[in-house]
């Protein structure tokens, strides 16, 4: 929110001295609002600057482009009859402007903000004595097309910096959600004169009519979304009348454009009030105003020359003709206000907040009006703000108010009463207050109070408040104007816990071992769309498209809760690679979505004043969708970099599966490898994770179709498993390895056997076998070719052995052997390879 500091002064007097920067000093301390900057409007502009006035105009010829050579009057006393004072000549490229127009004229030692020093000079064989200036040179925007024309009344030689406000400040603040009502001078102004506690000139403390017949006939279909619509009629308006000058200033250092009078007037009535204002050309309404829900197919053309098809919960504004308007979001083009408007219709309503910002995220239309009507308007300045519309068209535009011709329909109720102990801000705080401060912090905030009992009150927040619906709430702002610097700095104690539950032991073990191996972790969005799991190439019948769905995504394009860590993974995966990442290994431990059947209709609404009861955890828990927790890994670029000692090896779906074994060990259970073919892995590269018998994931290289989709390095691997499957029911703890001072006797053997079998099931034939001589096997060699047939493959193993107590003989190590390739021969079909 812009806020000229003269504006700002309009609706409160501050003391003597007081500077922009003090005002938003206190704003910030009482948290009225956040200081972003303080700009000062001309930042490095020096006079002279004066208002001038062209008396005549000569057009230079033969040059690239048109000049002019003008004459301008720059003092009072030259415009007068018979004044022997010259003019200045100056040469100017400008087109827009005539004899007779005032403008703005930089003399001879005026300084333009980026140091731009005026002097007189001789330029296209003509001399030029100073500066027709345009509003980008003067700090005033950044409209470069001409130079600024002035209203005809602007008097001639006059100080331009004052005239213009180009000394003037603006100070910006970030508005926070939950006070919608600072989007507006009048709020502000009230949290500055509550700061620096001096009166308060209520700019929607204005005289409002009653309701008349000749009101434009209003009907509201929808009271839940709309329960106040106020409109009001002007006719007779000069639809050539200019806005004041005053008036796009402050526009302007608002961060607005001006456009035409009648814009212009609801664009600062806004501003002012914090109620949007739209107006209606009287002429091209047909029927009543009609405020209901869009129907299936309607479409609507609004103001920005977009076509929109509309949703059956947007709200919308419609007469005869149908719909002529985006409820609280935007206008539509049918009855927009034009140059040769001269009837309007002002409307000033209160929507529902939660409708509106539903219907602008849905359309990507974000207004001026919608951001402050998602935020929450007063509902009881609905009728001041069309009142003071229709004030400015009568003031400045000649029009007339058209007797009886207020409509209003509905009533501005206040939020509901809250009842607290007047001592309740003080135990929330820590700080004593006394009665009489709690009381007139409440009062100044906008609160009417009565007495409950003894110790008690009985609070009624103010329309434009409704944010405040609890105790905390008053407490809050009791605590923030006294000022936080009066709360006690204590450090909380806290009570003994009983440290990390076996889960939690187990995921920080899980984490620490990835990010020894050398995976980064992320955290990413829990959203996605069905674009995210159509991507992933998921079958249609596939459990991970069934979603729980948000009532009010951030996102239209990922409206639903994750079903699993893939998509969000893979999307940071591949923005690092655009920066160029290429060498990447990430995980994520979190939570995925899936809807439980059974489900509860609606979630209770816990109170915050005591612990819910366990039946009341339980409805809660009903509610809620199932939500396991997982662990995934991405890998793309090179797995071990290259360097003096070689070539670097690239990420692979063994690394992929190595992941999940090394997960395995953290928690320190069995992992079961085996083949098979699951979506978004590649049908031949895909590992299915196991344990005791039971599916916990998938791990191996993407799918290339997937990999294309969605842009990723190739050979991009990926490994997901359910972590709660993993965790064992109780602590396994790990039995120290005894360290036997016996020799190891080594055996190798290679066996053949069908391409299809996989080598896990291999070794757990040898393993078993081998007995319990058998200190470890691993695989060495994998070998296929044509000396061993086709739809063959030679698997070469190491077996050590060894005993605790003795020397084995070679005799011995030799049955162990045999006994395990026998094993592995009949459960296989392995034959020793020779």
């Amino acid at each position: 929110m812009h806020v000229p500091y003269s504006w700002l002064q309009d609706y409160l007097t501050l003391p003597d001295g007081t500077t922009a920067f003090a005002v938003a000093d206190k704003l910030t301390r009482t948290g009225g609002g956040k200081l972003e900057t303080i700009a000062r409007v001309g930042e490095g502009l020096t006079g002279p600057l004066v208002v001038g006035k062209v008396a005549a105009i000569e057009e230079l010829t033969g040059f690239k482009k048109p000049i002019r050579h003008c004459q301008v009057v720059v003092t009072a006393a030259a415009e007068g009859p018979g004044s022997a004072a010259d003019p200045q000549l100056i040469v100017c490229g400008a087109r827009n402007f005539a004899v007779g127009d005032h403008v703005v004229v930089a003399l001879p030692g005026a300084v333009l903000p980026g140091d731009f020093r005026i002097a007189a000079r001789k330029t296209y064989g003509r001399d030029s004595n100073g500066m027709i200036c345009s509003a980008r040179e003067l700090g005033m925007g950044e409209d470069h097309d001409g130079i600024i024309v002035l209203p005809a009344e602007s008097p001639v030689g006059v100080d331009a910096i004052a005239y213009l406000g180009l000394d003037d400040e603006v100070i910006e603040f970030e508005v926070t959600p939950d006070r919608g009502y600072t989007l507006s001078l009048r709020g502000i102004a009230r949290e500055a004169a509550t700061g620096f506690d001096v009166p308060f000139q209520d700019p929607a403390a204005i005289e409002v009519p009653a309701p008349g017949p000749a009101g434009h006939p209003v009907v509201v279909e929808d009271p839940v979304g709309c329960d106040v619509f106020v409109a009001q009629t002007v006719t007779g308006i000069d639809p050539q009348a200019p806005s004041p000058l005053w008036m796009q200033r402050r526009l302007q250092m608002s961060g607005m454009r001006p456009i035409s009078l009648i814009v212009d007037i609801a664009n600062y009535v806004m501003l002012e009030l914090g109620q949007p204002i739209h107006t209606y050309d009287r002429q091209r309404l047909s029927g009543p105003i009609v405020v209901r829900r869009a129907a299936v197919g309607e479409v609507l053309e609004t103001l920005d020359g977009a076509k929109r098809r509309l949703e059956p919960s947007d709200l919308l504004i419609v007469d005869d003709s149908g719909p002529i308007g985006l409820a609280g979001v935007m206008g539509g083009a049918s009855t927009e206000i034009h140059d040769g408007s001269t009837e309007v219709v002002v409307e000033a309503a209160h929507f529902e907040a939660t409708s509106i910002a539903r219907t602008a995220r849905r359309h990507k239309l974000f207004s001026e009006a919608s951001k402050r009507f998602e935020r929450g308007t007063d509902p009881q300045a609905a009728a001041a703000a069309a009142q003071r519309v229709a004030d400015l068209l009568v003031e400045l535009a000649g029009g007339t108010a058209l007797e009886g011709g207020v409509t209003v329909v509905g009533e501005a109720r206040r939020p509901a009463p809250i009842t607290i102990p007047w001592t309740y801000p003080g135990r929330v705080a820590g700080v004593e207050y006394t009665r009489e401060e709690t009381e007139h912090r409440l009062r100044q905030v906008g609160c009417d109070l009565a007495a409950a009992g003894d110790d008690g009150l009985v609070v009624t927040p103010p329309s434009w408040r409704p944010d405040l619906r609890d105790p905390s709430d008053l407490a809050e702002e009791v605590i923030r104007l006294e000022g936080f610097d009066r709360l006690p700095s204590t450090l909380p104690k806290a009570a003994a816990g009983t440290g990390y539950t076996h889960q939690q032991r187990i995921r920080r073990r899980v984490g620490t071992a990835l990010a020894s191996a050398g995976y980064s972790e992320v955290i990413a969005y829990p959203f996605l769309g069905q674009a995210d799991l159509d991507a992933l190439g998921l079958p249609e019948n596939d459990p991970r498209r069934s979603t729980v769905v948000l009532a009010n995504p951030i996102s239209e394009e990922q409206p639903s809760m994750r079903t699993t860590l893939l998509p969000g993974l893979l999307a940071a995966l591949r923005r690092n690679v655009g920066r160029g990442s290429a060498d990447l290994a990430l995980f994520e431990q979190g939570l995925v979505f899936r809807p439980r059947k059974d489900a509860a209709p609606v979630a209770p609404r816990l109170t915050v004043e005591r612990r819910p009861t366990d039946e009341e955890l339980a409805s809660l828990d009903a509610a809620l969708p199932l939500q396991p927790r997982r662990v995934a890994v991405v890998l793309s670029g090179l797995r071990e970099p290259a360097g003096w000692w070689g070539a670097g090896r690239p990420a692979g779906w063994q690394d992929a599966v190595e992941a999940a074994r090394i997960i395995a060990d953290a928690c320190r259970v069995e992992l079961e490898v085996t083949q098979d073919q699951h979506e978004p892995w590649h049908p031949g590269r895909c590992a299915r994770l196991g344990r005791g018998g039971r599916l916990v994931g998938h791990a191996g290289e993407l799918h290339p179709r997937v990999v294309a989709e969605l842009g990723l390095p190739p050979r991009t691997a990926a490994m997901e498993l359910e972590l709660d499957r993993m965790i064992p029911a109780e602590e396994v703890l790990t039995q120290a390895p005894r360290i036997s001072s016996m020799p190891v006797a080594t055996q190798d053997v290679a066996l053949v056997v069908d391409a299809g079998i996989a080598e896990h099931t291999v070794e757990a034939a040898l393993r078993e076998g081998a007995g319990a001589l058998l200190e470890s096997v691993r695989l060495f060699d994998v070998y296929t070719g044509e000396r061993i047939g086709e739809g063959r493959k030679s698997l070469a193993f190491a077996l050590r052995f060894r005993a605790p107590d003795r020397t084995l003989t070679a005799e011995e190590a030799t049955a162990a052997r045999d006994s395990a390739v026998a094993l592995a021969a009949s459960r296989t079909g392995a034959v020793l390879r020779s």
